[in-house]
């Protein structure tokens, strides 16, 4: 018997279930054919369709995919690009996100919240099919080219996301971007408006940016103190006399 899962991978690939009769008729008339190879199959082909490049190549010639939009950037470059925008401390829970809401696509689910992140594959479910399935969302989520054993050489979504982490480079903001925008911040301040609301609101704003600012870099020094050495440490002391 097929599983609720195996039932929503097959209508991902746009296969459709048979009603028995129908089934074994058609499995009466391929057996009465001269041809050596046929498959009893009903089609979905919007599904199909809209599977773009990853339909199965035996399939392309009788259903043509529609043509997609060119993409401006490589999906790779877009997950990056977003993690780029999350602090560091974040982009862990990012890729675990990401590789959750994969998992529940694969197995069915709706709500990525129903994925353990520490939970193993095995215990989730899988399959050496969902395993295959899994390998190839992510590899069109991330860019990347993850092998075929992904699931068995990392059984968690966690430990996914770990090697997700090391794989993808993330490009930092550099400094000089920065500072391009903060001489066009300064340009749209000398140019606002005069009037008291508008300055008061100006300043409020700018006031938040410096705490901000102030605050990021208490942390910084706040953990380099932390994992500075007794040498590093005694060094500093000696420095401040």
């Amino acid at each position: 018997h097929l599983s609720d899962v195996d039932r929503k991978r097959m209508a991902r690939y746009g296969l459709l279930p048979l009603v028995t009769d129908d089934a074994m008729r058609l499995f009466d008339t391929a057996t009465a054919t001269d041809l050596p190879v046929l498959a009893v199959t009903r089609w979905d082909t919007a599904a199909l369709r809209g599977r773009g490049d990853q339909m199965p190549a035996l399939l392309r010639e009788l259903i043509p995919a529609t043509r997609r939009a060119p993409q401006a950037a490589p999906v790779g470059a877009s997950l990056t690009q977003r993690l780029a925008g999350v602090p560091e401390a974040d982009r862990d829970r990012t890729l675990i996100d990401l590789v959750r809401q994969q998992v529940a696509a694969v197995l069915g689910h709706t709500d990525a919240q129903s994925v353990p992140a520490d939970r193993s594959f095995q215990e989730l479910g899988f399959d050496s099919l969902t395993a295959v399935e899994l390998r190839n969302q992510l590899n069109a989520a991330t860019g990347l080219r993850l092998p075929t054993t992904l699931i068995f050489d990392h059984p968690s979504p966690a430990a996914i996301a770990a090697l997700l982490r090391d794989e993808l480079t993330v490009e930092e903001p550099a400094a000089a971007d920065l500072m391009t925008d903060l001489d066009r911040l300064e340009e749209l301040v000398r140019s606002a408006p005069a009037d008291d609301e508008t300055r008061s609101r100006i300043e409020a704003r700018l006031r938040r940016l410096l705490d901000l600012h102030q605050g990021a870099a208490r942390q910084a020094a706040e953990q380099e103190l932390d994992s500075a050495s007794d040498e590093e440490l005694f060094a500093l002391v000696d420095g401040l006399d």
